[in-house]
């Protein structure tokens, strides 16, 4: 499959058709209301931009940014790919698919992060959709340099002679939020066409890309929307500091201002016992909008943006006249490796 060429791409506002891509993404994805959501909370008026359908590998946020770094990765005549991330990891099944599609191979280090977990946990899943698309895996424990490790492994493929490729965790590069800086132009004309203005935007935030791409996009298209990421994993002031790193990178990509620290927005009230752990607000989130709009969170990052959602909107940090736009990231085929945690929380 050949990089798509600026002559075969629209002009975007941010001239990303001068950057490689190679198109994996349906797009635009939709954004649709959630008013038995908004009622059940008494308000505000709650929407969601539906990046768990962008089509991949049965669809989530990593595939905007594999459009990019995929691209790169032909562009640099790469014949495959190499990344990591947890063992859950919705961006490793969604590289390892994207392999597929552009015919390379595929190579995951998988982190043993989540602890006390049975053995299916390894073997169903993203893990078995990995394995469906031929992405070989090696396991590694808890508390790695993973992108080190993951590096280690691209300079041995390289010694081999092999031409490998290597996309950071979650894909979260300044070229990876790249997709999500074209995923704020999609929002800020998907308004322009609805004639719907969002007040603020919600989101779960982990690796930082797709926050980053969102706020560096948004920033460069001089658009005010603020975007508040619900952390999964760090503490407040890591996440920021990484956020706010990340888009700095991201707008020098863009030929962009840089941005102040104090325009990243972060709640880490919501990580609970750690990253791939689900709290009990986790739970309710995922039941809630399971019940109140037939959407399928999953228990690591989706469930989790969707619960600091549901807390702020309690704590009232937003009027009942806002609207408010969740950034859906997709992964519920994460759901099936925590049967256990769910069937005693939220499937009564």
């Amino acid at each position: 499959m050949s990089v798509a060429a600026s002559a075969d791409r629209p002009t975007s506002a941010l001239h990303l058709e001068r950057f490689a891509r190679v198109a994996l993404c349906h797009r635009p994805t939709p954004i649709e209301p959630m008013p038995r959501l908004s009622a059940a909370l008494g308000g505000p008026q709650l929407f969601v931009k539906r990046d768990d359908c962008t089509g991949l590998a049965g669809g989530g946020n990593k595939t905007r940014k594999l459009e990019y770094l995929v691209g790169e990765a032909l562009e640099q005549q790469a014949d495959m790919l190499v990344t990591q991330g947890a063992v859950q990891s919705n961006h490793v099944r969604q590289t390892a698919a994207a392999a597929c599609k552009v015919g390379l191979d595929c190579h995951a280090l998988l982190e043993r992060r989540v602890p006390d977990r049975a053995p299916e946990y390894e073997r169903t899943g993203n893990v078995l959709l990995d394995r469906l698309f031929g992405c070989s895996i090696e396991f590694r424990p808890p508390g790695l340099d993973m992108n080190a490790e993951a590096q280690a492994v691209v300079d041995t493929l390289r010694a081999q002679g092999r031409r490998p490729y290597f996309i950071p965790g979650g894909g979260s590069n300044a070229v990876g939020a790249l997709g999500y800086a074209g995923c704020a132009e999609e929002i800020v004309e998907e308004q322009h066409a609805s004639g719907t203005r969002f007040d603020h935007l919600v989101m779960a935030t982990g690796s930082t890309g797709t926050q980053a791409g969102l706020v560096a996009g948004f920033a460069a298209l001089e658009d005010p929307l603020p975007v508040m990421g619900i952390s999964v994993r760090q503490p407040h002031q890591r996440q920021v500091d990484a956020v706010h790193a990340l888009t700095g990178k991201t707008l020098e990509k863009l030929g962009a201002a840089p941005l102040p620290r104090e325009r990243i927005q972060v709640d880490a009230g919501y990580v609970g016992a750690g990253y791939g752990q689900m709290a009990e607000s986790t739970h309710e989130a995922i039941a809630m909008l399971a019940r109140e709009e037939g959407l399928l969170l999953d228990p690591v990052y989706s469930g989790k943006g969707m619960a600091g959602l549901i807390g702020l909107i309690r704590a009232g940090a937003y009027r009942r006249d806002e609207r408010i736009l969740f950034l859906h990231t997709g992964g519920a085929s994460a759901l099936f490796a925590y049967e256990d945690a769910l069937a005693t929380h939220a499937l009564g």
